[in-house]
């Protein structure tokens, strides 16, 4: 969707969340409460884009929802352009994917599309226009007077991504986006998101897919067991200590003899795991160049954000 003239700075979508805590009460008699989440302590500007990792029951949802003003905290404060979250919701709007699109089986997806800007305040000729503005943005123009019942998995994907882009918000948060999406999608979806980009706005994407969150934020805030585990660039690079695949196009004897401590990958002929860190690596991938040796792929076995999921919560899914 084209950019839109950025509000005033009252409205800027700046998060601020000081020890924040949410305990769930048991609902069987002897059982204890839940710590959903314990001390998170949060600052999020306008212009990021920032990612939200962590296992399953890490908090995340539980986060989602406390920013969203669907839930009170039991301790803390979160506060959402100076304002508590429903109340900023309900003067400035948010884009918001859930996990699960949910909408009435008979309705059209342009006619979703139009119910939802209309019911953020639009008149009518806007509210269309918004529509299909967002119609085109997920590439579902030729599905417009299709029902939401006759859409694939994939599809109701992307008309939930039409749904939170349709208000042109602020603040867009995002739950699980890929999910349910086909490779071509996906890719796409990392443009969808440089296009939404703009000084004013904040772009919240909670995702298991560490991969596609490395690629699109700015940083990514890693949840485990309701703490803050650790905040690290999105953009992280690859130079430190790390294990590597090496792929050759040639037979070359004794590689570990250029690399230390390469050593090769069963069933993968010329495929090697190599260790070591950027320095060492680009010195000794020289020596094997000069000595003969094709090169057709050299990656990292985990990315860094891989191995910071990782370290932080023991890699639990």
């Amino acid at each position: 969707m084209p950019p839109r003239a950025c509000c005033a700075s009252s409205t800027d979508a700046v998060i601020e969340v000081v020890g924040l805590g949410k305990r769930y009460r048991a609902l069987l008699p002897g059982r204890r409460p839940v710590d959903a989440l314990v001390d998170v302590s949060l600052s999020l500007a306008p212009g990021e884009v920032v990612g939200l990792a962590g296992p399953n029951g890490a908090g995340k949802s539980t986060l989602l929802s406390l920013l969203l003003g669907f839930l009170h905290p039991t301790a803390g404060t979160v506060t959402v352009g100076g304002r508590t979250p429903r109340a900023y919701v309900e003067r400035h709007g948010v884009g918001y994917l859930p996990e699960l699109v949910l909408l009435p089986p008979r309705w059209t997806v342009a006619g979703a599309l139009a119910r939802i800007a209309a019911l953020g305040g639009l008149g009518d000729d806007e509210a269309r226009a918004r529509a299909a503005e967002a119609l085109a943005a997920v590439g579902l123009e030729e599905k417009a007077r299709a029902p939401v019942r006759q859409l694939s998995k994939g599809m109701l994907q992307r008309l939930g991504l039409g749904l939170a882009l349709v208000g042109d918000r602020d603040l867009l948060v995002l739950d699980e986006p890929t999910h349910g999406l086909d490779p071509v999608w996906t890719q796409r979806f990392r443009g969808l998101v440089a296009g939404l980009r703009r000084p004013g706005r904040l772009l919240l994407v909670a995702s298991h897919n560490l991969d596609e969150l490395e690629r699109i934020a700015d940083r990514v805030i890693i949840l485990g067991q309701g703490r803050v585990q650790r905040v690290v660039s999105g953009r992280a690079d690859a130079t430190g200590r790390g294990t590597w695949r090496l792929a050759l196009g040639n037979d070359v004897a004794d590689v570990a003899s250029f690399l230390p401590g390469a050593t090769l990958v069963a069933g993968r002929p010329r495929e090697y795991r190599v260790p070591g860190d950027a320095a060492e690596l680009n010195r000794g991938l020289a020596a094997l160049i000069g000595a003969g040796g094709l090169v057709v792929a050299f990656e990292p076995e985990e990315s860094a954000l891989e191995r910071a999921f990782r370290d932080a919560v023991g890699g639990g899914a």
